[in-house]
């Protein structure tokens, strides 16, 4: 194909431009109408259903289409491939009429049927091709019982209680439509050949070297201004920096905090965007020294967030004060106060619970979408906790490692572990971590073993809330309780970042993490 060799002559371009790392910017540079976007890491897989992590749905959304999506620069649910729907009165049955006339990128036709195969898919075990998965975020959706093709263009999901999240979940990625036909052509293969509706179509994949897309003509939202775009694994994060540097990628996501200053010409553009991210310090509640509500609170006093995020992080982020982030601002307890750096405090308290000098075993992780600087910030965080008294041991991980360490939970590991969550609704995280129903052997993320009824009470509570200032208020609650709780240690909200050069024209990040490319250009 022409636009493949075209994208090939594009990596022949970078590769010369990473030889070249440290000459003058733009040095190599690549073809007019094919971005370039260097990514954190190679993806799992191109199956929207069955991945979980932001480095892969930062490709997805530009092949896939949901039934809604989110508002340009809002987590606000906004018509994709349906035009309106209904919610009954109850909450519990969602109708919606679907876009006329749109196809699949292999040709097949989306409709309503097209709708049912894809959440039967994730939900169902008797369903068919329920073996392509497995499904990790399908729990997104696990208030559905069933889903029914009311005629071509009708589709009507039935809930089995009311479901607050419900229109969120369906605009993050997990609820992007794949095609039938694909799924049955290809089987556990689909995720190496996907096809949507997307303004994008697949061109092809070559392992930890690139994923290529091409822009979609017939896309049913106008065709893209580019050519293409090639997603470029770099994973080491001084690798990627120099490659922008020379020319190699035209855009870079999640620059690192101390590299920020190399790019401050007039040749590039440095983009931020708040959005509801946390990054924290799960504890083991079930053994060892944070099994005492004062350890734990004397943890989050000893240590110095305000200066983890001006010196460690460059001001790229903000001083968390709970589980919740801000971003969600009709959700946030705006009341709360973040712990103030106070090591007398901290000394007092660990004096209170009677323990001197608690043994502390951390795992740190060497990367990861949303990690921020991980090892510097956990070298940080042990100074600052044996400045107080704690005995902190280090153990560092491989990213993949890691969470294969710290998710089946912290017991017989572990007193405390680095964690980040990007997530699209005031309920997701809480409910994934906090609640006693979301111990690892439950099937959930609550890895430092935290339970107290009333915060999963007001949990449940907020689920089903059909309005949003009830929601607020009970999320608010929920916040004020775990603060005092301190099952983690609440340390910051990033600040995500990018870089394009000049080149790049109407890129713009969103609050939800996600890329969005269909209007961006590139001279």
């Amino acid at each position: 194909m022409k636009l493949l060799t075209l994208t090939r002559r594009a990596l022949l371009a970078a590769g010369t431009a990473g030889a070249l790392a440290f000459a003058a910017p733009g040095y190599a540079q690549t073809p007019p109408g094919v971005l370039i976007v260097g990514q954190i890491a190679e993806p799992q897989a191109l199956d929207p259903a069955a991945v979980t992590a932001v480095n892969d749905f930062r490709i997805l959304m530009n092949i896939y289409d949901g039934l809604v999506r989110y508002a340009p620069g809002t987590l606000e649910v906004e018509p994709a491939l349906a035009t309106d729907w209904e919610i009954s009165e109850d909450g519990t049955e969602y109708t919606f009429n679907l876009r006329e006339g749109v196809s699949f990128h292999d040709g097949s036709p989306f409709n309503a049927e097209a709708v049912v195969f894809n959440f039967e898919r994730m939900l169902f075990e008797d369903h068919p091709y329920y073996h392509t998965g497995p499904f990790p975020l399908s729990f997104n959706f696990s208030a559905v019982t069933s889903i029914e093709a009311v005629d071509d263009l009708t589709v009507k999901f039935t809930l089995s209680e009311p479901f607050a999240p419900f229109l969120s979940n369906l605009a993050y990625p997990t609820g992007l439509i794949v095609s039938p036909a694909a799924v049955e052509e290809w089987d556990e293969d689909f995720g190496r050949h996907p096809s949507g509706t997307g303004a994008f179509t697949f061109g092809e994949w070559r392992s930890n070297e690139a994923v290529v897309i091409e822009a979609n003509p017939d896309y049913w939202d106008g065709a893209p201004e580019l050519e293409a775009v090639v997603f470029r694994p770099i994973t080491d994060a001084n690798t990627r920096t120099a490659e922008m540097l020379a020319g190699g990628i035209d855009l870079m996501v999640e620059v690192p905090p101390v590299a920020l200053g190399q790019f401050q010409g007039e040749e590039f553009e440095i983009y931020e965007q708040a959005g509801p991210h946390v990054w924290f310090l799960i504890l083991n509640l079930r053994e060892g020294p944070f099994t005492d509500q004062l350890v734990r609170q004397a943890a989050n006093y000893a240590v110095n967030k305000t200066a983890l995020v001006e010196d460690v992080l460059e001001g790229t982020a903000a001083v968390s004060a709970g589980p919740t982030p801000p971003a969600f601002n009709w959700a946030y307890n705006e009341e709360l106060e973040p712990y103030p750096y106070d090591p007398d405090r901290a000394r007092e308290l660990l004096a209170e619970a009677g323990v001197e000098n608690p043994e502390v075993t951390f795992y740190v992780t060497e990367g990861g979408s949303g990690m921020l600087d991980p090892i510097a910030m956990g070298t940080a965080i042990q100074a600052d906790l044996e400045a107080v008294g704690f005995d902190v041991t280090i153990e560092t991980y491989e990213w993949n490692t890691f969470l294969g360490e710290v998710n089946p939970g912290l017991e017989g590991k572990a007193d405390m572990a680095e964690m980040a969550w990007m997530t699209n609704d005031p309920d997701t995280l809480p409910f994934l971590t906090l609640r006693t129903a979301a111990f690892p052997e439950e099937g959930g993320f609550n890895s430092g073993y935290y339970s107290n009824p009333e915060v999963d009470a007001l949990l449940d509570e907020a689920r089903v809330a059909t309005d949003q200032e009830q929601r607020a208020e009970l999320y608010k609650e929920m916040q004020a309780i775990v603060q005092e709780d301190a099952p983690w240690v609440f340390v910051a909200n990033w600040k995500q970042n990018a870089v394009s050069n000049d080149r790049v024209e109407n890129f713009a990040l969103q609050p939800s993490f996600l890329l969005d490319l269909s209007d961006v250009s590139k001279d």
